[in-house]
């Protein structure tokens, strides 16, 4: 297990306003990440020159980093039919090789460098991604198929740098994978009971808690 790229990225405006030939109206997001030589500062609201837009959903010290399995890639650029597509293609912060949803579990304390991380919890696509690759079914198609990324906080701050080895240093939530967690979320009120168990997790991120634990689990 390793980091294999970071990247960081500012906002930016695309689009222009609706008219005739076009429908597309300008949108700004962060989302377009830019791998990084060299070592970058992770702190605890996440990588030095790094932002977001939309902060309540993409930002703050319980969505420091976003990490996304290289080995997600290929797979993608066959079913696109295309060459480009590589790290940061996902908004990714880290893209790391030997972890993946099904195998990495909420709550897991990962060291990396000097840099500890504790997972959080499931990145959630939204519209934005979408937006970025021109693929309005992309949300079905990530949601379909576990390749969504996942949260970090930063737990321990320092330096981090393409090469390096995460280690596991503790797990103690095995029964909630990534892939588990985000699945029981979607399907909460058809399955109360084990959404109530994801809620009571501690190191899930806080407004997945609350939004599971105050949503009506029969409706």
């Amino acid at each position: 297990m390793r980091v294999e790229s970071i990247q960081t990225g500012q906002p930016k405006t695309t689009g222009r306003p609706a008219s005739p030939e076009s429908s597309e109206t300008p949108w700004t997001s962060a989302i377009w990440k830019e791998p990084v030589g060299g070592r970058v500062w992770a702190g605890s609201e996440g990588l030095s020159g790094d932002a977001q837009v939309h902060r309540p959903s993409h930002g703050g010290p319980e969505r420091a980093l976003l990490l996304y399995p290289a080995e997600h890639y290929p797979r993608w650029r066959a079913e696109w039919g295309i060459r480009e597509l590589g790290p940061g293609g996902f908004g990714e912060n880290l893209t790391v090789s030997g972890l993946a949803e099904h195998s990495v579990c909420v709550g897991d304390v990962l060291q990396v460098g000097d840099v500890r991380l504790e997972v959080s919890g499931p990145r959630e696509p939204c519209a934005t991604l979408a937006r970025r690759h021109r693929r309005p079914g992309l949300i079905e198609q990530v949601v379909g198929n576990d390749r969504s990324g996942w949260y970090a906080r930063v737990q321990h701050e320092g330096w981090l740098e393409p090469g390096l080895v995460i280690q596991l240093l503790d797990r103690p939530y095995p029964q909630w994978p990534i892939s588990r967690a985000a699945q029981v979320k979607r399907d909460r009120s058809r399955a109360p009971a084990e959404a109530r168990l994801l809620a009571a997790c501690p190191a899930l991120l806080t407004d997945w808690r609350a939004k599971i634990a105050g949503s009506p689990l029969n409706g």
